[in-house]
């Protein structure tokens, strides 16, 4: 059970360093010029590769995200093939892409603890300075 985990694990990063090759590369479709894929997780059988991708500057712009969406379903055909050509697997996944929120929701939380430890700066420093009026 183990090995199958690791293959599928294996061939997942794989898959990440081609895809984003390729995407870098090959694909002439603009929507897809500021895609970067995060993660891939493949199932213990490799029929299906679940492909986590971000937008890069997208700033969650919907329409944006939309039609990333909608270009990476449209070359989905076509990187699948490349994949066949350039890994060696009796059966390539098929491509399911999904948008990682875990990049901005990571942003968003850093953003937040900055706010805090400003805040509390802001706090220490005025209490420091009505300690020094006493």
């Amino acid at each position: 059970m183990a090995g199958n985990q690791n293959r599928s694990r294996r061939v997942g990063e794989l898959i990440q360093r081609e895809l984003a090759t390729m995407l870098m590369r090959e694909v002439k479709d603009p929507r897809l010029s500021m895609v970067s894929i995060t993660a891939v997780d493949v199932t213990r059988d490799l029929g299906l590769a679940r492909v986590y991708y971000t937008v890069i500057n997208s700033d969650r712009d919907a329409s944006l995200l939309d039609d990333v969406r909608q270009g990476l379903d449209r070359a989905s055909g076509f990187l699948r093939h490349e994949l066949g050509q350039r890994i060696k697997l009796r059966i390539v996944p098929q491509l399911q892409f999904r948008y990682d929120e875990s990049v901005q929701h990571g942003a968003r939380l850093t953003q937040l603890i900055e706010q805090v430890v400003e805040e509390d700066k802001k706090h220490h420093h005025s209490s420091d300075k009505d300690d020094q009026t006493d």
